[in-house]
């Protein structure tokens, strides 16, 4: 199911019980009644279409088109939100497991076996925060420079920090791996089976949560970082500033500016049905132009889509109606 503005934020969890820990990083509170989650996100200064984003991206389990949501999201709002799941995995989830764990194993000196169990799932968490830490200190920095409208200078691209950032990832995968299999296959036979058996759930659950935040990072977040770092070179490349923080962060108000005369032309193209490489080719701009000037297009408008351009475009006069590509 894909959900729009206009659903009910109730639906998102009748529909996806996952979508509970979306919300709440994203600081949406319970107790949201029959609002929309367009009405939900306002009331607690989410920005909509980022939180749409994420909440499709789930749901879909990863299968969304990244390239499409990637163009929609505030790359300032994502990077809050996973910077709450870093605190909700390190501060929260993990020690609680930690503590179902000590319940339910025998943790006397006559059993070396539980010791072992524990220290491991210690070295695994140990793994994740050293991870998320990595995350907050570097790529979050280099990211929040790209906000900042500055292209930073101790690394040339976002994707020299991504490699390392993945190469995490998958390390995290395979200790939570082992972590399971030694429990299921060494948990020693005098320990609490029902409690172990319901920590074990618990370990499952989170390696599922941790997938797929590591999912979206690896894909959704790093597609959004690089479509901001191509608009931040380019501006830099031709000696001008950057607007970047602002249309990226939905807590700086944005005020409604006028068309220039390219980017009327660019919003013809568009609803001609030209591609950016096509358009970049009939204006005689770069592809990265286009896509400077099609942000900026959906800044000032609040018009993200090729259907919405075309309305904005007949009703404003910009192109008749017989020259539409419907």
């Amino acid at each position: 199911m894909h959900f729009t503005e206009n659903a009910h934020m109730s639906d998102l969890i009748h529909d996806d019980y996952r979508l509970l820990q979306v919300i709440s990083r994203f600081g949406v509170s319970l107790g949201f009644g029959d609002q929309s989650v367009a009405a939900a996100c306002k009331a607690s200064g989410v920005d909509t279409a980022t939180f749409l984003a994420v909440v499709n991206f789930i749901q879909s389990e990863g299968r969304a088109s990244v390239d499409e949501l990637a163009e929609e999201v505030s790359v300032a709002e994502l990077m809050r939100y996973l910077q709450r799941s870093h605190a909700y995995f390190v501060d929260f989830r993990l020690p609680a497991i930690r503590r179902k764990l000590i319940e339910a194993i025998d943790c006397s000196a006559k059993n070396q076996i539980t010791f072992l169990i524990l220290k491991f799932y210690d070295e695994y968490a140990a793994e994740v925060q050293r991870h998320m830490e990595y995350e907050n200190d570097h790529i979050h920095t280099y990211v929040q420079q790209l906000l900042d409208g500055k292209v930073p200078t101790k690394h040339t691209d976002y994707s020299v920090l991504a490699h390392q950032h993945q190469d995490n990832h998958s390390s995290i995968n395979k200790s939570s791996h082992e972590l399971k299999s030694i429990i299921v296959k060494y948990y020693p036979s005098d320990s609490d089976t029902q409690r172990l058996a319901d920590t074990l759930m618990d370990i499952y659950i989170m390696e599922e949560d941790l997938f797929s935040h590591c999912h979206l990072e690896d894909t959704l977040f790093a597609s959004a970082v690089h479509l901001l770092e191509i608009e931040v070179k380019a501006k830099a490349k031709e000696g001008g500033t950057t607007d970047n923080a602002t249309r990226r962060n939905p807590s700086v108000e944005v005020t409604s500016e006028e068309l220039s005369e390219r980017e009327k032309e660019v919003i013809r193209l568009v609803v001609r049905g030209l591609s950016n490489k096509e358009i970049a080719e009939k204006m005689f701009i770069s592809a990265n132009t286009v896509m400077t000037h099609r942000r900026n297009i959906a800044r000032k408008t609040q018009i993200h889509s090729p259907a919405g351009l075309t309305i904005y475009a007949i009703v404003n006069g910009l192109i008749n109606l017989e020259e539409v590509k419907l």
